[in-house]
C-alpha cells in the first residue's frame, strides 16, 4: 500500500543525518563557548573535562563544514579566544532561539498542568507574597509544585505580566480617577492607597516644612529616576517630556542609590518616595549621614494621582484554569489576606 508523503514531511525524512545528530547538549555547549570564548572557560562553567567540550565543538565543526561548506569556530592561537565564522554566528542564534522556544514551551505546560508557578514582587511588596505562601505552602508541597518569586522592579512590572514572565505580580502603580486602560485585561487586589511624600536634605530655611505644590515641583531641585513609580507620577502630573520642565540634578537608577545621594550630602536636592519610605528614612538617627526630611505633597494638578499599592493576575489565566490551580489557590489566598492586611503605617 503506498503512502502519500507531504512535502514538510519529505523534507523531514530527507534530512541530513550531520544535522539529525546534533543533539541539545551540543548546542548548549556551542552557546556557553560563544558566552566565555573558550573551551577552557566553558568546561569550567559546565563542570566537563576541557576535552569534552573541544570534541563537541569538532564534531559541530565537521558537521557543519559537510553541510554548510563552513565551520563554526575557528582557533585563533593559545590564550586567544574562538573567533566565530558567520555560520557560527548564525547557528548560535538559531541555537539560542531555540533553546528560548523550547524553555517557553515547557513552562507553560508546566504551568498549565499547575507544576510551576513564578511570582514576582518588588522588594517592598514582598510582605505581600510572603503571607499568602504561608496560607498555601503545605498544599503546595504536597503537590509538589515549583513555586519561584521573581524580584521585579516596579518600572518593569508591566512588562513582566505582559510577556508572561511572572503568573501574579505584587506592586505599585500610579492609580487615577480616569483609571489604567492596562488593568482591563488584569484582577487586581488592591492593599493600600497613600500619596507620595518629598524627601530632602535641604534645611528649612531652603525649603520649609509646608506641604509643596506639585505644581511647584519645577522650583525645587530633585533627584529623578529615568523610569518607574516617580517617573509614571511625574509623567502623570507633567505629561511625558516632565524633565524639561523640572530641575533635575541627579539620575538614579533605584530608590537606594538616590537614598544615599541624599543621605551623604553629595546631592542637595529632594526626592519623590512613597509615605512608608519617606517616614522610615526621616526617623532614622545616623549621626555619620545628613538628616533627612519627609514633606508631604499637595497634588494640586489634574489629573489626580495616588499611588496605589497590590497583586495583580491576568483575568484569562484564571478563567483558563480550574479553581484548584495552584494559581487559583495562590490568589484566593492573596484575597484572603487582603481582609486581615493592615497598611504601613
Amino acid at each position: 500500500m503506498s503512502v502519500t508523503v507531504s512535502p514538510t514531511l519529505d523534507a523531514l525524512l530527507d534530512g541530513p543525518s550531520g544535522l539529525l545528530d546534533m543533539t541539545f547538549d551540543q548546542l548548549r555547549t556551542l552557546l556557553v563557548v560563544h558566552e566565555t570564548g573558550s573551551a577552557l572557560r566553558a568546561a569550567r562553567v559546565l563542570g566537563r573535562e576541557q576535552s569534552s567540550v573541544q570534541k563537541q565543538l569538532d564534531i559541530l565543526n565537521r558537521n557543519s563544514q559537510n553541510l554548510c561548506g563552513e565551520v563554526l569556530t575557528v582557533r585563533q592561537g593559545r590564550g586567544k579566544d574562538f573567533l566565530f565564522t558567520p555560520t557560527g554566528e548564525a547557528t548560535v542564534e538559531l541555537a539560542r532561539m531555540t533553546f528560548d522556544k523550547w524553555l517557553e514551551s515547557i513552562h507553560l505546560s508546566r504551568r498549565r498542568l499547575g507544576r510551576m508557578l513564578t511570582v514576582g514582587t518588588t522588594e517592598f511588596t514582598l510582605p505581600i507574597v510572603s503571607r499568602a505562601w504561608n496560607r498555601v505552602s503545605e498544599e503546595f508541597r504536597q503537590r509538589e509544585v515549583e513555586f519561584k518569586v521573581a524580584h521585579v522592579r516596579t518600572k518593569d512590572v508591566w512588562s513582566r505580566l505582559e510577556n508572561r514572565q511572572v503568573d501574579l505580580v505584587c506592586g505599585s502603580i500610579v492609580s487615577t480617577p480616569e483609571g489604567d486602560l492596562r488593568l482591563k485585561e488584569y484582577e487586581v487586589v488592591e492593599y493600600a492607597r497613600g500619596k507620595a511624600l518629598l524627601l530632602t536634605n535641604l534645611p528649612e530655611s531652603e525649603l520649609p516644612d509646608a506641604p509643596v505644590e506639585t505644581s511647584g515641583l519645577g522650583r525645587v531641585p530633585l533627584v529623578v529616576p529615568p523610569a518607574g513609580l516617580v517617573a509614571d507620577l511625574l509623567a502623570t502630573w507633567y505629561g511625558p517630556n516632565y524633565r524639561d520642565r523640572l530641575n533635575v540634578v541627579a539620575d538614579i537608577d533605584d530608590v537606594h542609590y538616590g537614598l544615599s545621594l541624599l543621605r551623604s550630602g553629595f546631592v542637595r536636592g529632594c526626592m519623590i518616595v512613597t509615605g512608608s519610605i519617606g517616614r522610615g528614612m526621616a526617623a532614622q538617627d545616623d549621626p555619620d549621614a545628613v538628616p533627612l526630611r519627609a514633606i508631604g505633597l499637595h497634588d494640586d494638578l489634574e489629573p489626580k494621582a495616588e499611588l496605589m499599592t497590590g497583586a495583580f493576575v491576568r483575568r484569562a489565566d484564571l478563567e483558563r484554569y480550574g479553581p484548584g490551580h495552584p494559581l487559583n489557590r495562590l490568589w484566593a489566598a492573596v484575597k484572603e489576606d487582603v481582609r486581615t492586611y493592615t497598611p504601613l503605617a
